[in-house]
């Protein structure tokens, strides 16, 4: 949003400020000097982000095939380090792609078994074919293919290296938003990252969320509903309409050294989010009408059970409202969570809360009244 109040000159000022604090640097590389430095350790892909590695083998034998043919190819952008070593932020899949085919990619320590090329489109000669297999002179001139790598030098601000970060890898629709924020956000500083991730493992949250699928999973939807958790409890405030953007904010501010906006207490708030999944892992399985994994599953129209397709919105305001009361549960009173676990099943087939559920129900005032539903609900339970 634009300050109309901010005078032109002070505008200026601000931009050229932000300028001088980058330091970038643009050298060419051949793709044998970059394989060379990724086996000294001398060029890092770090492993959260080869996790991401995901064009087909077809992909990536094209864009082998483009190299051999002498296509343009985009720039990839590094960090350097403190230590002069470089990061890679941007070229992921077409450095990984030459790796592969050499032979020396290696993912979460374990070396890739050699791409052999199928489906180049251009020249079909190629396909069946390994890098051992090609003649010398194209090898040659595969290995002296080259591209143009922008530096941003150790000099720079971090807070400046992360937002060019962010914005180069935004915009596609390749990388889930919470792998882009998993890789990005360490830049500023992973301890919150690095939290959500330990408490996605948590034995009763994922009891809880059992419904979600493997790809879900794989694209860190886990991490994002932990991250969702503390962003709907913390700020809700601060939630507008766009709730990738918002969640991105949350994270960032919790993250970045200089933002004091939000004050993020790590022991209280675990304590919170082992006790919520806690208080509903033992709840779903002693109602009257156990949930089990389905404890946020959607439910069939006309009255039905819960169905094996996980609901953000149940999510949202069972565990949300659940707050209202967690401070006065003992998770050793298996009468009173019985009662909880009755309460759960009868609200999420309530025509009251389905109100506030389903398509175009993702903004502030459902959000709202799907927790609301259930935060008085819950606080009927101690009267």
């Amino acid at each position: 949003m634009t300050n109309q109040a901010v005078p032109a000159e002070a505008l200026i000022s601000a931009v050229d400020t932000s300028i001088t604090s980058v330091r970038t640097q643009s050298l060419d590389f051949s793709f044998n000097e970059l394989a060379d430095m990724y086996e000294a350790r001398e060029l890092i892909i770090d492993p959260e982000f080869q996790r991401m590695f995901r064009w087909s083998e077809g992909a990536q034998s094209r864009f082998i095939e483009s190299l051999l043919l002498e296509l343009p190819v985009p720039p990839i952008f590094l960090i350097e380090r403190e230590d002069r070593v470089y990061e890679l932020i941007d070229g992921l899949q077409r450095i990984s792609s030459y790796l592969h085919f050499r032979g020396i990619l290696k993912i979460d320590d374990e070396l890739q078994s050699p791409l052999t090329l199928a489906d180049c489109d251009i020249v079909t000669e190629l396909n069946g074919l390994a890098a051992q297999n090609l003649p010398r002179a194209l090898d040659i001139k595969l290995k002296r293919s080259y591209t143009r790598a922008e530096i941003l030098r150790k000099e720079s601000d971090p807070r400046l290296r992360y937002y060019m970060f962010k914005r180069l890898n935004t915009g596609g629709e390749v990388l889930s938003e919470q792998e882009i924020r998993n890789a990005t956000i360490r830049l500023l500083d992973n301890t919150f990252n690095a939290f959500l991730m330990r408490l996605s493992t948590n034995t009763d949250f994922q009891s809880c969320i059992g419904l979600i699928s493997d790809n879900q999973r794989k694209r860190r939807f886990d991490q994002e509903l932990v991250l969702r958790f503390f962003a709907f409890k913390n700020k809700r405030d601060w939630y507008r309409h766009d709730v990738a953007d918002f969640l991105t904010d949350y994270m960032e501010a919790v993250s970045d050294p200089t933002d004091h906006t939000v004050d993020f207490d790590y022991t209280i708030e675990e304590a919170i989010f082992t006790k919520t999944f806690a208080v509903l892992r033992r709840a779903a399985t002693v109602g009257a009408t156990p949930l089990g994994d389905r404890l946020f599953g959607s439910v069939v129209p006309g009255g039905g059970g819960p169905r094996g397709q996980f609901s953000i919105y149940h999510y949202e305001g069972i565990t949300l409202g659940l707050q209202s009361i967690l401070g006065n549960i003992d998770v050793k009173d298996e009468e009173f969570l019985s009662r909880v676990g009755t309460l759960i099943s009868q609200g999420k087939a309530d025509p009251a809360f389905l109100r506030h559920t389903g398509a175009g129900k993702n903004d502030p005032n459902p959000l709202r009244e799907r927790i609301e539903y259930f935060s008085n609900r819950f606080s009927q339970l101690l009267s």
